[in-house]
């Protein structure tokens, strides 16, 4: 046994006290969720904010693996049931937007529910980050099997899994802006080209322009394909176009050449009918579209996780992270 003199065990003294002061110091100041009055408590306690494209690319796997979720479908209630529990596990509060759509076959009513997040609830001025979640009936562009199976991994769970992941970082921003996820039914419960899109965004719209909350919409933004392996999210053209939504797309645009993220291509390229249009128009919400028109899987059988990639999660959330974190 080792002999020990006293001044070597005063000084042993003095260093555990000093330790623990430190410790005690670093758990009461870190920033969390619970700080904020009147909010659900967190159940994640990691405590950095940084997206991780990795896990969103699970997520997007974990969604594709339910299968088809069109509107109404086994898949898109199992879709929900997940999702529900996901953002309740991160400390959002989770409600559904029911309403009811008619099948434009068979004339048939189909149940839909627009899924609704809220971070920050008390927070009145609010940013609205949204995206569809059901996927099309039929991959209706695949020119072998324009009937088969259709799992939109790109176009209906880059989305989602995009939101999935952001709902790590949304309890611990800061800042005077609340964040709401929404997720749309109904974007493209469609058969032919003369059935109606963006049911669940209308719905949503009319029901925000219609029976004004308590809370206003400062921005709005749509995550529609933003999960390409090979990535380019030029800037959608009605979201220049717009004087309102002109200065929201600069500023995001912007944000990525900051971060070097080159995939963010400053000019626009397509004009594109989307959930984004009835956000703007009926609900008067400033909302873009992000958006890489340039897939050649979409609306096939091919559109699955392999053509998808955790790379362009990452940067298109890291973007969006470094955005909300500097609004002011």
């Amino acid at each position: 046994m080792r002999r020990f003199s006293i001044r070597l065990v005063l000084l042993l003294a003095v260093s555990f006290a000093v330790g623990l002061l430190l410790a005690t110091y670093l758990v009461v100041t870190v920033p969390g969720h619970a700080s904020e009055p009147g909010e659900n408590e967190p159940v994640a306690t990691e405590p950095d904010t940084k997206f991780d494209g990795r896990r969103a690319y699970d997520y997007l796997k974990q969604v594709v693996a339910l299968g088809p979720r069109p509107s109404g479908s086994a898949g898109m209630r199992a879709q929900q049931k997940l999702l529900a529990a996901h953002f309740r596990a991160q400390g959002g509060k989770v409600s559904f937007q029911a309403f009811r759509h008619r099948h434009p076959i068979d004339g048939s009513t189909v149940p839909m529910a627009n899924l609704f997040v809220q971070w920050h609830p008390q927070r009145k001025q609010r940013i609205l980050l949204c995206a569809h979640y059901d996927t099309r009936p039929f991959p209706d562009r695949d020119k072998v099997n324009p009937r088969g199976r259709f799992v939109g991994a790109n176009d209906g769970g880059s989305g989602v899994a995009l939101l999935m992941e952001l709902g790590h970082v949304a309890a611990r921003l800061k800042g005077r802006y609340g964040i709401d996820f929404v997720l749309f039914d109904g974007e493209e419960f469609v058969f032919s080209d003369r059935d109606p899109y963006f049911v669940g965004s209308e719905y949503f719209a009319r029901s925000y322009a219609g029976n004004p909350p308590s809370f206003r919409y400062r921005w709005g933004v749509l995550f529609d394909m933003v999960a390409d392996t090979d990535l380019q999210l030029f800037q959608e053209v009605n979201s220049t176009r717009w004087r309102d939504t002109r200065p929201l797309v600069n500023d995001i645009w912007n944000v990525a050449r900051q971060l070097g993220v080159t995939e963010f291509v400053a000019r626009p390229k397509y004009e594109i009918r989307d959930d984004h249009l009835k956000l703007r128009q009926i609900g008067r919400i400033p909302t873009c579209d992000l958006i890489d028109f340039d897939y050649p899987w979409w609306h096939t059988e091919g559109d699955t996780p392999e053509h998808c990639s955790a790379e362009s999660l990452d940067k298109v959330g890291r973007v969006i992270v470094a955005w909300l974190r500097q609004l002011k």
